[in-house]
């Protein structure tokens, strides 16, 4: 099971840019249902094991050309990585139904802004931003790099969840913004899984198959199913019109909410 639902976070790194937590989160918390209070804390790190993986091979099989983008934005990736560090510390000593509902929270509000707000669905034309601007070439502001990372790691969703949004909004395809998303969730997830491996026997994890708040065998399954279909999609990526791409976003928004609120009344 675990094999196929990989595949499917496979599917969506390379169509969504979701790195893996929108699927792991959700699967992990009823897989390790048995440690109580600590599951959600074993999925947001198991998350980020898978997140780190299915990025760094997604990013590797990224046209040069779409990467050179990140190219010239200054502060913004030393600080998602410095945000994903401090996430994951948050993450382990948040209470597990805090971090759990602050997920299903994060998911709705985030499902509202890009159905209401304009620019999502319907992206304006790219602006020609001057080198000195803020927001860089992304039209992500360097400044947002701290407060992104930290909710993408304490809350396991990886950064695609706030990245891809605004990289439409700046003009971006959203093949494109799928794209982009992969590399900056990697920068997030790398500093964040490190924290949960070294430090997550500190948060009341005594289950004997788990490294730190990693349930290493978990993780294994998810990436035998997704690395593979990351490979073959990359080589053989699917023509999608941009509007029912950008339509699906929301769905997928809407189904790992749906999940998540069904591990919490199991």
């Amino acid at each position: 099971m675990l094999v196929l639902i990989g595949a499917l976070s496979g599917l969506t790194t390379v169509l969504f840019g979701f790195g893996g937590g929108f699927v792991a989160v959700p699967v992990m918390t009823w897989v390790d249902r048995g440690l109580g209070p600590a599951a959600i804390t074993v999925a947001i790190g198991t998350s980020a094991a898978v997140m780190l993986a299915n990025a760094a091979v997604a990013t590797a099989a990224t046209p040069r050309a779409t990467l050179r983008r990140i190219r010239g934005t200054g502060w913004l990736l030393p600080l998602l990585a410095l945000g994903g560090m401090a996430g994951a510390l948050l993450g382990m000593w948040v209470p597990g139904q805090a971090v759990r509902w602050g997920f299903v929270a994060y998911l709705a509000l985030t499902l509202a802004d890009v159905l209401v707000r304009p620019g999502f669905l319907r992206p304006s034309a790219p602006a020609a931003a001057p080198a000195s601007s803020p927001r860089g070439r992304l039209g992500i502001p360097g400044a947002a790099g701290f407060p992104i990372g930290a909710l993408a790691a304490a809350l396991g969703v990886g950064g695609s969840v706030m990245t891809v949004p605004l990289l439409r909004r700046a003009g971006a395809p959203m093949a494109v913004a799928a794209a982009l998303a992969n590399p900056l969730t990697l920068v997030i997830s790398a500093p964040a899984l490190l924290v949960f491996l070294t430090l997550g026997s500190g948060a009341a994890l005594s289950a004997a198959h788990t490294w730190g708040a990693v349930d290493p065998a978990a993780a294994g399954a998810l990436l035998l199913g997704a690395l593979p279909v990351i490979v073959w999609v990359r080589r053989h990526p699917p023509r999608i019109p941009d509007r029912i791409h950008a339509i699906a976003y929301p769905g997928l928004l809407v189904v790992a909410a749906a999940a998540m609120l069904s591990g919490a009344s199991g």
